[in-house]
């Protein structure tokens, strides 16, 4: 586990670069699942997502955490950046630093409207900051030999074997200097179960507000985007940040 101090003062970016730097998977996955880690696995993604964070995350003011499942491959997975796919960090972001393949998330896609509403992306990040219950994603082969993402929780054995992990994560991001009186959790069925499990287990956060997942929303409950947008932006005005 990463290890921080309450005397660090290094603005937030300096700290999330180096801890998505230092970032990696120790544990033994059930057969078939393997480990995707972006800041290992492609130069590039590291090398963007640190000008994301010195452009967004170079202070120290207090910022809410936004913890969502784990990363999938085409946001998080090539950006390095959670709900940031490579379309939004080019046209949103303005980083163009990215040399991949391009790719559009549905995630991604709400969270950048979502984003819009709130005030833009200056004003939005420096109040929130976007992680998941387990920082790095999980893939295994379809049916058609391409990789298909997983969740931490897919299985009673994924779940076991990621346990430690996702209790070390939230210990480090804690450590970070992070708010710990409200946390949001995205997803209300099994990821904001473990989160709750694990919050009650170790109290990191004074209170947890689970909200339905962005791509849950723009799959199932389009027609209601706008109504979500609006669910969100009452959650967040709990932290005293205002849309």
């Amino acid at each position: 586990m990463q290890t921080y101090t309450m005397d660090d003062q290094r603005p937030f970016s300096e700290k999330i670069i180096e801890y998505n730097r230092r970032l990696d998977f120790h544990g033994a996955l059930p057969a078939g699942v393997r480990v995707m880690n972006p800041y290992r696995e492609n130069e590039n993604a590291f090398e963007v997502s640190s000008a994301f964070y010195r452009k967004y995350y170079a202070d120290t003011r207090p910022r809410h955490l936004i913890m969502g499942i784990n990363p999938g491959r085409f946001g998080a997975g090539q950006t390095g950046i959670p709900f940031t796919d490579t379309v939004r960090l080019r046209e949103r972001c303005g980083i163009t630093g990215y040399t991949g393949a391009e790719t559009r998330e549905l995630s991604s896609a709400f969270v950048y409207e979502l984003i819009a509403h709130y005030g833009g992306e200056e004003r939005f990040y420096g109040d929130f900051y976007f992680n998941s219950v387990l920082p790095l994603g999980l893939v295994a082969a379809g049916r058609n030999g391409r990789e298909v993402n997983c969740n931490y929780y897919d299985s009673r054995e994924l779940l076991l074997a990621t346990e430690e992990a996702a209790l070390e994560n939230l210990q480090t991001l804690v450590a970070m200097g992070f708010e710990t009186d409200i946390c949001f959790c995205l997803g209300t069925g099994k990821n904001s179960q473990h989160l709750h499990r694990l919050n009650a287990q170790h109290g990191f956060f004074g209170e947890i507000v689970t909200l339905e997942h962005p791509r849950y929303i723009m799959q199932y409950k389009l027609r209601s985007k706008q109504l979500y947008i609006d669910k969100y932006l009452e959650a967040f005005g709990k932290t005293g940040h205002r849309a």
